[in-house]
Order: C-alpha cells, then sequence, then structure tokens
C-alpha cells in the first residue's frame, strides 16, 4: 500500500513538473505591455514560439485599449463589427487552447490601422520542428516560465527520494 502512494506520488509529481516546464506566460509587448500604437507587435512575435497551453497576457489602461479577437479578413482590413469579441479588462489572459492562427488587434481610434495588432501561429503540444530560440536578449522579460510549481514539484520528489 505504501508503494502504490508513493508511486501516485512520484507520478503526479513528474506531470505537474512536465506542464509547469511547458507553459509559457507571454506578456504582450514584453515591458511596455498593450500600451502604443507605434510599437511593432508584429516584430514582438517573430522570437517567440506559441504552443497550446500557453497564455497571452495583455497589460493596459481599458480607457485607451482594448483588444479584440478577430479572423484574417477582419485583421488585415482593421475592421470591428457589432457583435465582434473583445477583451476590455486591463490584465486580460487569453488561453491558448487550440493550435492555429489566431488574431489580435486594438480597436480604439486608428491604433490598428497604426500597428498596434499582432498574428500568431499557435502550435500543437508534443515535439516541435521549430526553431531554437535565439539567444537572450535585452527583452528577455517579454516572456516567462512559471516556475513555481515546477520547483514546489521538484522539492517534493528530492523530499520523496531523500525521506
Amino acid at each position: 500500500m505504501a508503494c502504490s502512494a508513493r508511486f501516485l506520488f512520484l507520478t503526479t509529481s513528474m506531470v505537474m513538473l512536465f506542464s509547469a516546464a511547458t507553459a509559457v506566460d507571454h506578456i504582450v509587448g514584453g515591458d511596455q505591455g498593450w500600451t502604443n500604437p507605434e510599437f511593432n507587435y508584429t516584430e514582438w512575435t517573430q522570437d517567440k514560439v506559441f504552443q497550446v497551453g500557453d497564455n497571452l497576457l495583455f497589460k493596459y489602461d481599458n480607457t485607451k485599449h482594448n483588444v479584440f479577437k478577430l479572423n484574417s479578413t477582419l485583421f488585415n482590413s482593421c475592421s470591428f463589427p457589432a457583435g465582434t469579441e473583445s477583451l476590455a479588462g486591463e490584465n486580460d489572459v487569453v488561453h491558448l487552447t487550440t493550435p492555429g492562427r489566431k488574431w489580435y488587434a486594438c480597436g480604439i481610434n486608428d491604433h490598428c490601422l497604426r500597428g498596434m495588432k499582432f498574428a500568431i501561429t499557435v502550435l500543437a503540444n508534443g515535439p516541435s520542428s521549430a526553431p531554437a530560440p535565439p539567444p537572450p536578449s535585452s527583452h528577455a522579460l517579454s516572456s516567462s516560465t512559471s516556475y513555481g510549481p515546477l520547483m514546489a514539484a521538484m522539492l517534493a520528489v528530492a523530499a520523496f527520494i531523500f525521506a
């Protein structure tokens, strides 16, 4: 019975370790967030790999900006017809739950036309043929992995092994 409990604990710890190590929180726009129509958000996406399970974190003042999830046609024309889904909570989290192409833009004034928009391709989980990420740059903090659960799982496994 004790052996089964230890096996279950070890298996659970390993699953937590794997999921914590793979999910990434991408802060849209890096340090400045989703705040500047003149910032090149398309360029911001270029060195990132987006996978199912990752999150997009939009940080902005909702009196000056919003976030629309669009399709390619609306994205290319910067059109925001009635009924188009928007976020306006200042600290919005978009969970990337399905693979494929995704489009986001600000619908305030002419922000989209000025470049406050970007498109990404979300990859399915699993082995990836994506190129290795470039070396860290001055914007290394623009994406961060949540290491809290990872560290907790590692400590739990170590405690189990050395107990």
